[in-house]
């Protein structure tokens, strides 16, 4: 069994806004939701802890999220910058109560990422003793960031990842479905985020601020659940020359498993994974691109997004729940891919960014 890292799990929302016991098998998730309708991809998830854990998915970013984007983003938006800072601290709360009760471990630096790698050396083994999964903590859009003296706050709280955008018009950054660059706040966010020493993810970053942000920003860059234009025409996701620029800036792109952004053709709200076909060889497609461009396999790894605010109707229909994932090491082996290259795209690449960002 592989290790894996999942750049991208929007897992707090899920346990205060989906009201989620992660805890629990995603199947007892699902038969408690039998039923509901009051939220899209009820009885339909995918991520629970336990699944995770049989997935040998060891360690993740993990999210916190709320925004004021204009207009309304689908999910996590509020009317202020004091509401969306609240509910990241709700969220906040949640992760503190999965570390007291054992789940989860929050990995801050890289005596702590050491250290917990350790524990998972043997994926199957700490699986089995229901070791703890290690995150790291991203903010996904930085709306809640009520002022600059915010951002440091969360830093010493834990924060060590941050996409200044999300979906529409944000306080600090055009979303992906806008166009514009940085907004002055946002080219002073991005500074400080550099004097902090955090990871900056251009996910959902529109063209414009995705340049602007590259051209101010000197620190680690990851975009942690992102796939590509050339194969999915849709401005969410990087055309070959973003995706070049951040390969020479040595950053990693998470390939996402949300099924819009896997094929072309996708209508959403309407089509079914059965509808296209999505497997999850389509995301590997993905992947194969970018190793392609890079010519090697340095610089693209898992950031599945999934229950990013839908469930398997949105996702590859050979993909049950998160546990599944650990198939892609065997889709890149029969495609040709080495071992060490399996592990790098898995875990490793990820893993090594974090080593060259906090060594």
């Amino acid at each position: 069994m592989q290790l894996i890292f999942d750049a991208h799990l929007d897992l707090s929302l899920n346990a205060m806004e989906w009201n989620r016991d992660l805890r629990l098998p995603v199947a007892k998730i699902r038969e408690i939701e039998s039923g509901m309708t009051d939220m899209k991809g009820r009885a339909l998830g995918t991520v629970a802890l336990p699944d995770m854990r049989a997935g040998g998915m060891g360690i993740c970013v993990a999210t916190q999220i709320g925004g004021t984007m204009k207009p309304r983003g689908p999910v996590a938006c509020w009317e202020s910058p004091a509401q969306a800072w609240a509910m990241t601290q709700a969220q906040l709360a949640w992760y503190r109560v999965m570390e007291e009760l054992g789940e989860m471990r929050e990995i801050r630096d890289l005596a702590a990422l050491r250290e917990h790698l350790a524990l998972w050396a043997d994926p199957a083994d700490a699986a089995a003793a229901n070791a703890p999964i290690g995150y790291i903590r991203s903010l996904e859009g930085a709306d809640s960031i009520v002022t600059l003296a915010y951002l440091e706050r969360a830093w010493n709280d834990g924060l060590r990842a941050l996409g200044p955008s999300h979906y529409g018009e944000g306080r600090y950054a055009m979303g992906h479905d806008r166009v514009g660059g940085l907004k002055p706040e946002g080219r002073d966010l991005v500074r400080e985020m550099d004097r902090l020493g955090m990871i900056l993810d251009v996910t959902h970053l529109s063209d414009d601020s995705f340049w602007e942000a590259l051209e101010i920003f000197t620190g680690p860059v990851w975009a942690s659940h992102s796939n590509c234009r050339s194969l999915v025409p849709d401005v969410r996701q990087f055309t070959d020359d973003q995706l070049k620029a951040l390969i020479e800036r040595g950053a990693v792109i998470g390939a996402v498993f949300d099924a819009w952004m896997v094929v072309p053709g996708w209508i959403r709200g309407t089509t079914m994974p059965e509808d296209l076909g999505v497997k999850i060889s389509h995301v590997v497609d993905h992947i194969d691109h970018i190793c392609q461009l890079a010519g090697n396999a340095n610089h693209v790894g898992i950031g599945t997004d999934l229950d990013g605010g839908f469930g398997r109707e949105q996702s590859p229909m050979d993909l049950d729940t998160i546990a599944d994932i650990q198939t892609v090491a065997g889709i890149l082996a029969d495609r040709g891919y080495s071992a060490e290259d399996v592990t790098k795209v898995m875990s490793g690449n990820y893993l090594a960014l974090l080593e060259r960002a906090w060594g």
